[in-house]
């Protein structure tokens, strides 16, 4: 096992690996930008070091500097958590070129599931149903002929990229060349990578992931499904495990993970993203090569901890587990916790934290980076952290939800508490009837 690994990420994510490796007996390395320099995983880290101005792609994003920080503090290795430099390939591969384990999947799986053009040639390859839609589009035009082959509306994706960025509806021709530039503009400022495919955009669908572990032999086990439906701008608001869809379809869908994971002897942890229409019919999305910021619903009802199961492959010790070993138990709710304003559209709302609250007792987990007196940088994403719960039935997780959203404090800054104090209120919600547009039918914002 690694002596000392370095965490090339931030907020959250970056505290929750690096309890996972405390646990384990792993010293920790944080990289930070200087907005970060009093965030609590810097606080907290044996070591950190500053890799470059607020700006993403000056710091976060700065291959050279990362590198240079875990030669110079000699970690063994890199865990990229999510986003950022998480399905970079080339990044992995450097690390490999510098005696450096990158944990998570081999570049060559990056390479084949991590964009999504790549994806769905080996969804079709693994007998997958994806989406009517196309490879990379490099043009306007080329997209403006897809469209009309495929029929509005239609969706334009960043192949490389993932939680909603570069994503465009697309209803009419006139709006492609519009959004087609947007969409690319997106993709390359996020994933530096301005590669766009077009799919089906269906109006209504539920979302629903596959997670899995896989040792990069051909074993790989699921850890069931999440339920992802409850959205804004294609970004996840709220998550359960498991999900409400019958059993048969559950397993279907279980099946097709698997089955596709195992076509590129998948190594670490990943989700299979799928979409399930109202006649039931599912379809494969896309693959993202890292863990998820809903990994914490799947680990509450199968017990496991899924950064310790990375590190140990990472590491060579392989995947222990067999299917039949993996026992899912109740069910868990995420509501994750951004400094957003949803009466105006979810704008972001950067800011002092004058006074915060986290809500305890049985079944909940908060796993967050802030504490009173942190200023939230407006440079980053709107996450401040997640709140999770666990029950034994649906109906008990919700009651306990809402409990806890009840008892949550978090001073200055809106967010989306209140909001999903509502939600839990929600009589569609309450009996499961999600879909992506929810917000938009279900809820009067």
């Amino acid at each position: 096992m690694f002596k000392k690994i370095l965490i090339a990420n931030r907020g959250e994510i970056a505290l929750r690996i690096m309890r996972t490796a405390r646990e384990m007996g792993i010293q920790t390395v944080v990289v930070y930008s200087q907005a970060d320099e009093k965030s609590l995983p810097v606080l907290l880290a044996d070591e950190s070091v500053c890799v470059g101005p607020p700006a993403s792609n000056a710091s976060y994003l700065n291959i050279p500097n990362i590198l240079s920080a875990a030669l110079m503090t000699g970690a063994e290795a890199i865990h990229p958590g999510y986003g950022f430099m998480a399905e970079n390939p080339d990044f992995a591969e450097m690390c490999g070129e510098h005696g450096i384990v990158f944990i998570g999947p081999t570049p060559e799986s990056m390479r084949a599931l991590g964009s999504k053009a790549g994806g769905r040639e080996i969804a079709a390859l693994s007998n997958v149903p994806v989406v009517p839609g196309t490879g990379l589009l490099d043009s306007t035009e080329a997209a403006l002929l897809a469209a009309k082959q495929i029929g509005y509306p239609v969706l334009l994706k960043a192949s490389a990229g993932g939680g909603g960025r570069g994503q465009k509806v697309v209803r009419t021709q006139d709006e492609m060349k519009t959004a087609f530039n947007q969409a690319q503009e997106e993709a390359r400022l996020y994933f530096g990578d301005p590669a766009i495919i077009m799919e089906k955009f269906l109006e209504e669908f539920r979302h629903v992931e596959v997670q899995v572990m896989g040792d990069g032999q051909g074993h790989v086990i699921h850890i069931g499904e999440r339920d992802c439906s409850i959205q804004r701008r294609n970004q996840k608001l709220i998550e359960e495990a498991p999900s409400t869809l019958p059993a048969t379809l559950r397993q279907e869908i279980l099946d097709a993970g698997v089955r596709l994971a195992q076509h590129v002897n998948y190594a670490g942890a990943g989700t299979l993203e799928f979409i399930v229409d109202r006649d039931g019919q599912f379809y494969f999305m896309e693959m993202n090569t890292r863990i998820q910021v809903e990994h914490c619903v799947s680990e509450m009802i199968s017990g496991l901890d899924f950064v310790r199961m990375q590190l140990q492959i990472a590491a060579g010790e392989g995947l222990a587990l067999q299917q039949s070993d993996v026992v899912l138990r109740g069910h868990a709710i995420e509501c994750r916790l951004n400094a957003e304003d949803p009466d105006k559209d979810f704008r972001p709302a950067a800011g002092k934290i004058e006074e915060v609250y986290f809500p305890g007792g049985p079944g909940v987990r908060v796993d967050s980076h802030v504490y009173e007196g942190y200023a939230i940088p407006p440079h980053y994403d709107s996450l401040i952290g997640k709140l999770i719960v666990w029950h034994e039935s649906r109906d008990q997780a919700i009651a306990r939800m809402k409990r806890a959203l009840q008892e949550s404090v978090i001073g200055g800054p809106k967010t989306t508490i209140p909001l999903y104090i509502r939600i839990m209120d929600n009589p569609f919600y309450k009996r499961g009837a999600v879909m992506t547009n929810f917000l938009k039918t279900r809820m009067e914002l």
